[in-house]
């Protein structure tokens, strides 16, 4: 499609609140300024049914941009050209570990440019962000979305400030800090964090991505589900595993698997969706598991899985209705859970997960054994970062290496502990 015809066709139309359905402009607000809802991206399915069809897909480059008539810009895109559409992996030899027939990882792990989910919600903030001429961007974040943010800010010569809480995984800290990027630590947990950038947002108009930039930024994620649809083979799975933080990223696939339906790109397969939590803070899950409706905050966070690590999700409502009427559910996963679903992924399919994936491994692995996910049905696991950005958190359970000399013998007798007499006549 060239860039005149999508410019005279507004698929995307604005923004919508999710509670009332009081529209808005395309600017950079999140709240209904009526009943607080937040605000989210509204599109014209009728305008974009004709336009993107899996005949259309099939020619275009494979990033997120593919599906660009349900992502929430109006020109051309500005960031992501070489993000998204990461491998769907078939993972036999994890399926029969858990004792399962259809397994698949969706392995955002070497996502580009940072190794994280978080690159495809940046690359369509950040598209925003300069159609609405802001210069200016900034997140609060658990690391993923700082690294992202501070990356792609540099390549697009924004100004950047990121802000995270001051006890964050080092590998993430680096991860900013080598963009140039200008790193605030703030003392105290994400929740914290949060809250004084909603502040700085509101007096001094920059783009964080996450605040007022979340209705478009949100949307991104949406692009992980309809991949997922894609690499199947245009359907959805039955089972869906989704590590949840803020719990974006579960309604957004659940809305992936809507649309797609809803477009005649796939079948009414009712999939069913999970969210993973880390038992340390695992507030959607402990709703779920207790049939309420409502989000108890957790004040301390007390997790290795720092990024999943939010008290007081701001999805945590909407994640919890998209997994009941899914007819999925939640579970979580202890310290030493997440350790083993870490290094059980790692060792079955050569597949390196930060925290977070460690613990969609773990709670899949739980709600396999316990009959809720069936055995014979298609699950899909979403690993949401790489383990390069959170070695602490398996540096201690992994050993040593075994240092020898330079010379055969030595390497016989300390590593293939060959008996002398037999290593003399071969």
């Amino acid at each position: 499609m060239s860039e005149s015809s999508f410019s005279a066709r507004p698929f995307f139309t604005g923004l919508r609140c999710r509670e009332c359905g009081r529209t808005y402009p395309k600017t950079a607000a999140h709240v209904c300024e009526f009943d607080f809802g937040p605000l989210e991206a509204a599109y014209d399915y009728d305008a974009i049914r004709p336009s993107l069809t899996r005949e259309a897909l099939a020619s275009r480059p494979h990033n997120l941009w593919r599906y660009r008539e349900l992502l929430p810009i109006d020109g051309a895109p500005q960031a992501g050209a070489s993000t998204g559409f990461t491998p769907l992996v078939r993972a036999d030899r994890l399926a029969r570990r858990l004792g399962v027939k259809e397994l698949y990882i969706k392995n955002d792990a070497v996502n580009h440019p940072t190794l994280s989910f978080k690159d495809r919600v940046v690359a369509v903030a950040l598209t925003r962000a300069r159609e609405l001429g802001l210069d200016t961007v900034a997140c609060a974040s658990t690391g993923n979305l700082a690294n992202s943010v501070a990356a792609q800010a540099a390549a697009a010569g924004l100004r950047c400030f990121v802000f995270i809480p001051a006890d964050l995984e080092r590998g993430k800290v680096l991860g900013s800090l080598v963009y140039g990027a200008r790193v605030v630590s703030v003392r105290g947990p994400y929740d914290r964090v949060n809250r004084l950038c909603s502040e700085i947002a509101g007096k001094y108009g920059w783009g964080f991505v996450n605040v007022n930039l979340r209705a478009y930024y949100a949307e991104g994620s949406k692009t992980v589900g309809y991949e997922i649809c894609e690499q199947l083979g245009w359907r959805a799975p039955r089972h869906t595993v989704v590590p949840v933080a803020s719990g974006s990223l579960l309604t957004k696939i659940d809305k992936a698997y809507r649309e797609f339906t809803q477009l005649g790109l796939i079948g009414d397969c009712a999939p069913a969706i999970y969210g993973a939590q880390a038992a340390g803070c695992g507030p959607v899950a402990e709703a779920a598991q207790h049939g309420r409706d409502f989000i108890k905050p957790v004040a301390k966070p007390q997790t290795i899985a720092k990024s999943l690590a939010i008290g007081t999700p701001a999805d945590g409502h909407y994640a919890l209705r998209a997994i009941r009427d899914s007819r999925g559910t939640a579970e979580a996963a202890t310290d030493p859970e997440i350790v083993e679903g870490i290094r059980l992924l790692a060792e079955t399919e050569g597949i390196f997960a930060e925290t977070a994936g460690g613990v969609t491994v773990a709670c899949a692995r739980k709600l396999i054994a316990s009959g809720v996910i069936p055995r014979d049905e298609s699950i899909v696991l979403c690993i949401t970062g790489n383990g390069l950005k959170t070695l602490e958190a398996v540096s201690d359970s992994l050993g040593e290496t075994t240092e020898i000399a330079g010379n055969l013998r030595e390497f016989e007798d300390t590593i293939l502990r060959v008996p002398r007499e037999l290593a003399a006549s071969v």
